[in-house]
This record gives structure tokens, C-alpha cells and sequence, in this order.
């Protein structure tokens, strides 16, 4: 009997943990927004020509050599003034933005965002599915 009280708080103390934390509004809180959506090459199609919108190639002058969509410019993504060329584009545009396969114009798209652009489109499958 002696043994059986201690015995009782010891159990009692090894079964009772912490109580569970909280979740707070940073757990809970919903991923950011894509700063870009990827669109299909049709969906691009539709949208090149509308108000307000601006069609950019960023891929380097090698590529551009074998053509380009019509009606865009020419921002080489891996040129050394990339940055300050898109800063003085207008962040109120729409941005149609392709590059070769899709992964560069995503990192441009991103790149745009940080600079206050909020209409931003990738071309999926970049100038590659473009052409098919």
C-alpha cells in the first residue's frame, strides 16, 4: 500500500503532458496567391492584341533569330538590364509573357509582380507549344 500512492502520482505525472498548442493565423493561413497564371497556347492566342496588354519575348537574341510571336518585345531575361527594362514598363498593363518552354517567363512574371504588376500570363509550354 505504501508503494501504491507514489506509484499512483508517478503514472498520473508521466501520462499528463502539455496541452495541445494553439494554431494561430500564420498556421492557418492560406498560401499566397500565384503571382502569374499559366494559360494555354489558345487561351494566349485570344488575349495578344487586347487593351492595354503587352506582349513580351524574354528569351536571348539566339532564339528570337528563329521568330517570334508577332506584336512582342524583345527582354532578353538573362540580359544584365533585364530588371530596369521591365521597372519601366507600366504595372497597370496586362502582361502576356513567353520565353522558350515556359520557365523563364515564369521567373520574369515573377519579377513583374515584385514590381507592382498584377495581370500577369505565362505561356504554357512557352514558344515551343506555341509553334505546334
Amino acid at each position: 500500500m505504501k508503494f501504491l500512492l507514489p506509484l499512483l502520482l508517478l503514472t498520473l505525472l508521466c501520462t499528463c503532458g502539455p496541452a495541445p498548442e494553439k494554431a494561430t493565423s500564420q498556421d492557418t493561413a492560406a498560401a499566397p496567391a500565384p503571382a502569374y497564371q499559366d494559360i494555354s497556347p489558345a487561351e494566349f492566342a485570344g488575349r495578344i492584341g487586347g487593351k492595354n496588354t503587352i506582349l513580351i519575348d524574354v528569351r536571348t537574341p539566339a532564339e528570337t533569330a528563329g521568330g517570334i510571336i508577332e506584336g512582342a518585345i524583345e527582354i532578353d531575361y538573362r540580359s544584365p538590364d533585364f530588371e530596369q527594362k521591365i521597372s519601366e514598363l507600366d504595372p497597370d498593363k496586362t502582361f502576356l509573357v513567353y520565353c522558350a518552354s515556359g520557365g523563364r517567363s515564369g521567373k520574369a512574371c515573377e519579377k513583374l509582380s515584385e514590381l507592382g504588376a498584377s495581370k500577369l500570363y505565362n505561356l504554357k509550354g512557352g514558344y515551343a507549344a506555341w509553334k505546334e
